[in-house]
């Protein structure tokens, strides 16, 4: 899973920001911002996969996508959650797999207000639990994640293997 590494801090938005809940209307512009946020993880742009992959989790309904506007219906930031299930507690859980702010609207309080949101709608569904990852040097993400009640995991290690 890659590390997000949105960047937002605890300031209250400067602008009105509205964070709804993505529809197929809405795919091309959260299209370009997860072509942005691949980017970021050193990805070659590649707007064509972006809007395969979005419009078919948003077709499918196999991720809950959310989606921050301004004032002028920019979207500035999404979030994407994936539902599974934690076998040991026997719960629904949800992962926050993808958190992406633009770079022109950093510091605006929209990282939190995605990550709000998402916090809602796991509690609507649900879910026992939020599970993200992030990178070690994203100490700005960190302090939002710990700001609003994560807590760092210090029991387990997270291994992959690429098939």
């Amino acid at each position: 899973m890659p590390k997000e590494r949105a960047t937002s801090d605890s300031k209250d938005a400067i602008t009105p920001i509205k964070v709804t809940r993505a529809s197929l209307d809405d795919a091309d512009k959260v299209s370009v911002l997860f072509d942005l946020y691949r980017r970021f993880y050193d990805q070659e742009p590649d707007l064509i996969l972006a809007k395969h992959y979005i419009g078919k989790r948003l077709e499918t309904n196999t991720s809950a996508i959310f989606v921050a506007w301004g004032a002028d219906s920019q979207a500035l930031g999404f979030t994407q959650l994936y539902s599974t299930f934690c076998s040991v507690d026997a719960t629904p859980i949800m992962v926050l797999y993808d958190l992406y702010v633009d770079s022109n609207a950093r510091q605006l309080g929209i990282g939190r207000a995605l990550m709000n949101r998402a916090m809602a709608y796991a509690k609507e569904s649900g879910a026992s639990r939020i599970d993200l990852e992030t990178a070690i040097d994203n100490v700005q993400g960190q302090s939002l994640y710990e700001s609003l009640g994560y807590v760092r995991d210090t029991g387990f290690y997270k291994y992959s293997l690429a098939l």
